[in-house]
């Protein structure tokens, strides 16, 4: 026993070690990371052989794949995915279709195999890699623009596609008497799991992430953003489906929900970590005698295999309509075999379609065609015309807002009315899930999160606010949030609620472009009403209340040099005789009191 945990902990210093070192090389080498943990797992695994159950470690590191889809699900409303359904059932089923079709065809003619091996190959090296190819989209920045939507619409079409390809299996094989039911069942089946998750989505989550949030229990919130992944994950296996999908499927219902932002940083540091594993046990599982002993087949098969999708890939994008720049950035992006391959061409040899050498032939292709999907996609880019602009896509539901706006009590409350007044789009965060409740009774949307922690402001959408307004009422919160920001976020403009005279001094310190006392502007109107109340003019009640705003400015600048108690004399502490409209000839006499001279608003006191 202590020698396997030995073990287990070796293996696992290696594989960090393999990370640590290829991933910001390859990334410093302009190739991205896939492409080092690629690298660093060829290397630990075939080549070194640290490591020799890349296959186990791959099942397990499939869990990123999985956190992946349930992060994008995540930032996919409902209503947007509707949106999206003219390219995932058109495009994405086109895609399929055709590329099943033209490799199918390429396997009889060249291959000599059977037709029934043929149509399991053809769909298999059909489908694509979810994880490759939102991983390079994550990279770049691209997952929200026209063609990364577009290439994700395809991957989710070809993660609907694995439920009736796999059913095709028993029905092309040689032997069916293990088949376990009907197709018909089996559709029945799949289609009562996913109305199970989305009953479960629509009426459960909610409720137990409020009463989680309401505890304030941190660990419990992520130990439930994980059983929900994994549980959703689960239910869609046994149905036949994918546990990836499943995943996806519960983003979605989440995707409206307050705890969005929340769940998404307490699942990103699972799912980078998750997913750069399962990359780095892709090069573990590369068996390099099946290589050696196919090295001309596979040399043929892969750039083959590539072309067809590349050129399929693009041809269907152009009858979509896409522009020439966006079909060669997918058909650069999708042209890999995918990570569901290896489970379709397992269960086709167990079945007696085709030998195990066969499928382990075609994983080498799968595998090492994944492997040559950032160098692709970095050659499509080549291919583009200067002509095309791209252009992002303003509609995506997890793209951000103009502004974001953390804190959400009074004073939030007040400025976010100004700002949707005035038509911009504002994301608010809020950690107080009875205020989240209390304010979505008059229709707002707020996201539960921290926003003290930077993977909280991250899944907010910071990276494309183009304003963050720090509302907190804690000084010490608005200090550590602001602090973050220009630490980690140092481009990002920065509108912070003061908590008193002090602390505006605070922030001036820190160079933040603009802050507000809570009270001042409130006092300064509640001051102005009163004048007028007593009978002064509103004209020379907004002077005088002009006048003290600037005296406050010009103590704030000397108090800011030399302390707090500078600038006593710009502080009015006894009644003034504002100067009259018209300048009389000569002074005016007060007859209860010697005679004194008005004194100027400009006057310092």
């Amino acid at each position: 026993m202590a020698a396997a945990e030995t073990s287990l902990y070796t293996e696992g210093l290696i594989l960090l070690c393999g990370a640590i070192i290829a991933a910001p090389l390859f990334k410093k080498l302009g190739l991205g990371t896939v492409l080092g943990y690629l690298a660093a797992g060829i290397v630990i695994g075939p080549l070194l052989r640290f490591i020799t159950d890349g296959e186990e470690i791959l099942h397990f590191a499939e869990l990123g794949v999985v956190l992946l889809l349930f992060i994008i699900g995540l930032e996919l409303k409902p209503s947007r995915l509707w949106q999206m359904r003219r390219d995932i059932f058109g495009l994405g089923l086109t895609q399929v279709m055709v590329s099943a079709l033209v490799i199918l065809a390429a396997t009889v003619t060249l291959g000599g195999q059977t037709w029934a091996a043929a149509v399991i190959i053809g769909f298999g090296l059909a489908l694509s890699s979810t994880a490759f190819g939102v991983q390079i989209l994550d990279e770049r920045g691209d997952l929200n623009t026209h063609y990364g939507q577009q290439s994700f619409s395809i991957l989710l079409f070809q993660d609907l596609a694995i439920v009736p390809i796999l059913a095709l299996v028993p029905l092309v094989a040689p032997v069916t008497a293990d088949s376990g039911g009907s197709l018909i069942t089996d559709i029945a089946i799949t289609i009562g799991a996913i109305a199970a998750l989305l009953a479960i989505g629509r009426y459960l989550l909610n409720p137990m992430f409020q009463l989680i949030a309401e505890a304030g229990a941190k660990e419990a919130m992520i130990a439930a953003a994980l059983f929900v992944v994994l549980a959703s994950g689960m239910l869609m296996q046994v149905a036949g489906l994918s546990m990836a999908l499943g995943a996806f499927i519960a983003g979605v219902m989440l995707a409206e929900s307050s705890y969005r932002h929340e769940l998404e940083a307490d699942i990103e540091p699972f799912r980078g970590i998750l997913l750069g594993l399962f990359f780095m046990a892709v090069g573990l599982s590369v068996d390099l005698s099946v290589i050696a002993d196919n090295i001309l087949l596979i040399a043929i098969a892969v750039p083959l295999l590539m072309i067809i999708k590349s050129g399929v890939i693009y041809a269907a994008c152009r009858v979509f309509r896409s522009s020439h720049n966006d079909s060669v950035q997918i058909a650069g992006l999708l042209p890999q075999g995918g990570e569901f391959g290896f489970v379709i061409f397992s269960a086709a040899a167990a079945a007696g379609v085709f030998s195990p050498a066969t499928a382990s032939l075609l994983v080498a292709i799968v595998t090492l065609s994944m492997a040559l999907t950032p160098l692709a996609a970095v050659l499509a880019r080549r291919l583009m015309r200067q002509a095309d602009h791209e252009q992002m896509d303003e509609d995506f539901a997890g793209a951000g807002s103009d502004v974001l706006m953390i804190g959400f009590s009074r004073f939030g409350q007040i400025a976010s009315q100004i700002l949707l007044a005035g038509g911009s789009d504002v994301t608010i965060i809020e950690n107080s899930a009875e205020r989240i409740r209390s304010a979505s009774k008059f229709g707002f949307k707020i996201y539960f999160g921290d926003g003290t922690r930077k993977d909280v402001l991250i899944a907010a959408g910071i990276k494309r606010a183009k304003i963050v307004a720090v509302c907190t009422q804690k000084m010490e919160v608005t200090d550590r949030i602001v602090d973050l920001i220009q630490a980690e976020f140092p481009t990002v403009r920065i509108f912070a609620r003061a908590y008193d005279r002090t602390h505006t001094l605070s922030l001036r310190a820190r160079d933040v472009e603009y802050e507000l006392r809570e009270t001042f502007e409130s006092g300064l109107v509640f001051g102005r009403k009163t004048l007028e109340a007593l009978g002064t003019t509103e004209d020379l009640a907004l002077e005088i209340t002009d006048d003290v705003r600037k005296r406050d400015e010009e103590r704030l600048a000397l108090q800011a040099v030399e302390g707090i108690l500078a600038g006593r004399d710009k502080l009015i502490t006894r009644p003034v005789t504002p100067e009259p409209l018209i300048t009389p000839k000569r002074e005016s006499e007060r007859l209860d009191k010697p005679v004194k001279p008005d004194i100027s608003l400009s006057d310092p006191v």
